[in-house]
């Protein structure tokens, strides 16, 4: 358990990081997206700036290199805003990885809105993909940025922590028959580490762990009916049964395998099952249901909240620092 002065640094951090992610947790209309100004960079200046990593002027990251004579260890960086906002300008305290002498990249993606633009089903399809081919082009990329292409870890926020786990969960993507020589890279990490994740996409699974659930429809493109006053949180479980396989696919509790790398995860305030939440859409007790199913098949999980039992790290870095530089698992 950390310390009383550790629990309010990781509180106080906590809600910093909650601040932009508060107006995608409520049940609103998916919005459009909008031209804006790029968002104003905080921390260190990334080493490269915009490096497409596919086609869509959305697939672009930035990476920050940590100087170092030997390949070094990198954090993939998928920032939130429920995948519809959010940008990669600022990768928070990931930056004490860079101090540390790990390598980051900050993602952008396609949200949302773009993906039922392009007529993509489900719209979550876009963004969790990029995620994968940010991370195959990274690899792709490991002699020229010097990255030790074995400890490569995930981070993020919200949807960006969800992203995160959806990756670290998935089997290898890898095609080795692919003539794009990208595509035949691996998608597996060596650790995720996430801040107040959504680790479910299933809806009656978050009703049944927090009664108030109220996000995740747009992600299969769902929209509620206004005019029938029916929400998307109820269109998105009323159609549960006939989106099951999408739900398998894209939930990244459904992809648990005891082959998958040790997961970290923090919340900012304690789980009570079954109970409503002030925030349903940030709530530890995703935190707690997804520990559950990595324990009942080994793989290590931590779970980070104030007054959190058997909690290492005080911090989302703190464990990157440790599992990316310390020693490989055998094989």
């Amino acid at each position: 358990m950390i310390t009383t002065m550790k629990t309010r640094s990781m509180c106080l951090a906590l809600a910093t990081l909650l601040l932009p992610l508060t107006a995608v947790a409520a049940d609103a209309p998916t919005p459009t997206p909008t031209t804006t100004k790029p968002a104003t960079p905080r921390g260190p200046k990334p080493t490269l700036a915009d490096v497409a990593y596919g086609q869509h002027p959305k697939q672009v990251l930035d990476f920050y290199k940590a100087e170092s004579a030997a390949p070094t260890p990198l954090v993939l960086f998928i920032h939130g805003g429920g995948w519809t906002g959010g940008s990669k300008a600022s990768i928070g305290s990931v930056a004490d990885c860079l101090k540390a002498g790990i390598s980051v990249v900050s993602v952008e993606y396609r949200f949302i809105p773009e993906a039922e633009q392009e007529g993509i089903k489900p719209p979550v399809d876009a963004p969790l993909h990029d995620a994968a081919r940010a991370l195959q082009f990274v690899r792709s990329k490991a002699a020229e940025w010097n990255i030790d292409r074995a400890r490569i870890g995930a981070s993020g926020g919200s949807a960006g922590a969800c992203s995160s786990l959806w990756l670290a969960f998935h089997d290898d993507m890898a095609d080795p028959k692919s003539a794009d020589p990208i595509a035949r890279e691996s998608t597996r990490l060596r650790c995720a580490a996430v801040i107040v994740a959504q680790t479910s996409l299933d809806p009656q699974q978050m009703k049944q762990w927090t009664p108030n659930s109220r996000y995740g429809g747009h992600a299969f493109g769902f929209k509620g009916d206004p005019g029938k006053k029916i929400s998307q949180f109820q269109q998105f479980l009323d159609n549960r049964d006939k989106i099951l396989s999408w739900i398998k696919e894209y939930s990244p509790y459904e992809l648990v395998t005891a082959d998958d790398p040790p997961i970290y995860l923090i919340y900012p305030t304690p789980p009570a099952l079954g109970q409503d939440q002030k925030d349903p859409t940030h709530t530890a007790n995703f935190g707690v249901k997804l520990q559950e199913k990595c324990r009942s098949v080994g793989v290590p999980c931590e779970l980070q909240y104030p007054g959190a039992p058997d909690a290492k790290h005080a911090s989302v870095s703190a464990y990157l620092i440790e599992v990316l530089k310390g020693d490989l698992p055998k094989k």
